[in-house]
C-alpha cells in the first residue's frame, strides 16, 4: 500500500511532528508499505528516502512562527495527490491540508487526521475573550471530524474537545519514544560539569520558544530558585519567535541560551546529564520532549494543565500550575527525591515505544487485524 503523510509546520529545526512522521514512515516501510511525505519547503523538491519519498512544496513562511511554512496552493496539492494516488492518507494539519480528507472521501480512500493541538485552548490563549473561541473551535473540530474517517488523538486531553461534541470516529494512539537514543547511559558527568558551570542543580528545557509554550516562565522560575538560595543553572535548548525576549530576561542570570540542538545524540546526552528537565507548556497534547527526558532517566517538572499530567506519574516528576513560584517549589521537590526519581522516569518512559505507535496507526489504516482503541466519553473520564 502507498501511504501519504501530509503536514504543515514541518522544518529541519522542528520537533514533534517531524519526529513522529519519520518513525511512522520507517515502521510502515518495515511492514512492506511505501510512504510519500508531503511537506512545505523553500522550493519545490523531491528526495528519495529509505521508505519512499519526501516531496516539498514551495510555501511561504508564516510570520511570528520562527520560520515555519504553510502550504497555501491547494491546486498544487490536488495535482500532486492525483500523481501520488495514495491508498491511505494521514494528515497532520487542521488548516490548508485538511481538505485532503474531503479529497480522499470522494475517491473512497481511507483517511486519518492527527489532532496535534487543542484548538479551543490555543484560541483562548491567543484571542482571550475577544471572540467566542469555544464556539469557533467546536465548529472547526466538527468539520474536521466529518472530513476524515478517523481523528487520531495521542492523549485523553487531546481528545476532550472532540468528545464533548459527540464525535465517534476517534482513535487513541499514543506516540512513542526512541528508547535507545534517549537512555540513561547517555549521562555524561564531564558534559554536566561543562553545562552546570559550578551549579549544584542543572536544569534543562528543550522547548520551541513560542508564546504558547510559555518560555516566559523559565527565567522567573530560576529567579525564584535563586531567591530561595538554590545554586542552579538552566540551559535552554530551543529557538523560536520569542527567543530574544527570553534571552533578554536571562541576561546576567544563571541561564544559558543553547539554541536549537539538531544533533539528536547530543540532545540525548544533554537531557540525560540534567538533574531536572522543565516542560512549561500548558497546551501540550502529548509532550514528546518531556518523555524523551524521562527516557533519558531525568525527572520532569511539567505544567499541571494539558496532557503531561497523564504522562508524568509514578514518581517520574511533578506537575505544577503555570506559575514561577509553583514550578520552583515542584523542582525542589523533585531534586529532594534523589536517584529514585531518575529510575521512575525511565520506567515510565518505557511504556511508550514507536513500535506500538506504528502498530496502532497500521490498525487505524486497516492494515493490521488489531483494532485501534476507540475513545469514548467514558474513556476520557477514567
Amino acid at each position: 500500500m502507498r501511504i501519504l503523510q501530509a503536514a504543515n509546520f514541518v522544518a529541519p529545526h522542528s520537533g514533534g511532528i517531524r519526529t513522529m512522521m519519520g518513525h511512522l514512515a520507517d515502521g510502515y516501510a518495515a511492514a512492506g508499505h511505501e510512504v510519500v511525505a508531503v511537506v512545505p519547503g523553500e522550493r519545490n523538491a523531491t528526495r528519495a528516502t529509505s521508505y519512499g519519498r519526501i516531496i516539498e512544496i514551495a510555501a511561504p513562511t508564516i510570520p511570528s512562527t520562527g520560520g515555519y511554512r504553510m502550504i497555501t496552493k491547494w491546486r498544487t496539492v490536488e495535482d500532486l495527490l492525483a500523481i501520488i494516488a495514495p491508498d491511505r492518507v494521514e494528515v497532520s494539519d487542521r488548516l490548508t491540508l485538511a481538505r485532503i480528507g474531503q479529497w480522499a472521501a470522494r475517491r473512497k480512500v481511507p483517511s486519518a487526521v492527527f489532532s496535534h493541538e487543542r484548538l479551543d485552548a490555543l484560541l483562548q490563549f491567543h484571542l482571550g475573550r475577544a471572540l467566542p473561541t469555544k464556539q469557533i473551535a467546536d465548529r472547526w473540530n466538527r468539520r474536521l471530524a466529518e472530513s476524515f474517517d478517523t481523528v487520531v488523538c495521542t492523549t485523553q486531553w487531546a481528545a476532550e474537545e472532540f468528545v464533548r461534541l459527540g464525535v465517534d470516529n476517534l482513535a487513541h494512539v499514543p506516540l512513542g519514544i526512541d528508547l535507545e537514543t534517549f537512555h540513561p547511559r547517555r549521562r555524561d558527568l564531564r558534559l554536566r560539569a561543562e553545562l552546570a558551570r559550578g551549579a549544584d542543580v542543572l536544569i534543562v528545557t528543550a522547548v520551541r520558544l513560542s508564546p504558547e509554550k510559555r518560555p516566559d516562565l523559565l527565567v522567573p522560575m530560576v529567579d525564584e530558585l535563586v531567591r530561595r538560595g538554590a545554586n542552579v543553572r538552566m540551559v535552554v535548548c530551543g529557538d523560536g519567535s520569542v527567543r530574544d525576549m527570553v534571552a533578554e530576561q536571562a541576561e546576567g542570570k544563571p541561564v544559558t541560551m543553547a539554541g536549537f540542538v539538531n544533533d539528536r545524540a547530543h540532545l540525548a546526552a544533554v537531557l540525560a546529564s540534567a538533574d531536572v528537565v522543565v516542560a512549561p507548556g500548558p497546551y501540550e497534547t502529548f509532550g514528546l520532549a518531556a518523555l524523551e527526558a524521562m527516557a533519558s532517566g531525568t525527572p520532569v517538572v511539567a505544567s499541571a494543565r494539558g496532557a503531561l499530567p497523564e504522562l508524568v506519574i509514578g514518581g517520574s516528576g511533578r506537575t505544577a500550575p503555570s506559575d514561577p513560584v509553583a514550578m520552583a517549589e515542584a523542582l525542589l521537590e523533585v531534586v529532594a527525591d534523589g536517584p529514585a526519581a531518575r529510575g521512575a522516569a525511565r520506567r515510565r518512559a518505557q511504556d511508550f515505544s514507536w513500535s506500538d505507535t506504528v502498530e496502532g496507526m497500521l490498525a487505524v489504516h486497516g492494515l493490521e487485524t488489531r483494532a485501534p482503541r476507540r475513545l469514548s466519553l467514558e474513556a476520557t473520564r477514567s
